[in-house]
């Protein structure tokens, strides 16, 4: 729900198209593992370790986020911008 905030915020604030493509990889990819959990894909799926996927898909995404928000927050070209950055 934080991404989906964030993907509005920048995007009504007209920011730079690297804040919305960032925000919304990672919010598409984190859905899609809520799905693969949801419709119990991960137990048909036995060649994939879905833990440690999950896991790196998560420091991965943390990672770029923190780099994203502190990009947003250093260049804050409008309010809007700041917000999605925080």
């Amino acid at each position: 729900l934080l991404g989906l905030a964030a993907i509005i915020c920048f995007v009504v604030s007209d920011a730079h198209e690297a804040y919305v493509v960032v925000v919304g990889m990672e919010t598409g990819i984190t859905v899609l593992f809520l799905l693969v959990y949801l419709l119990k894909l991960d137990a048909r799926m036995r060649f994939f370790f879905w833990p440690l996927a999950d896991i790196l898909n998560s420091v991965i995404s943390a990672l770029f986020f923190l780099v994203m928000s502190l990009f947003a927050m250093i260049t804050r070209t409008n309010k809007g911008t700041l917000t999605g950055g925080v």
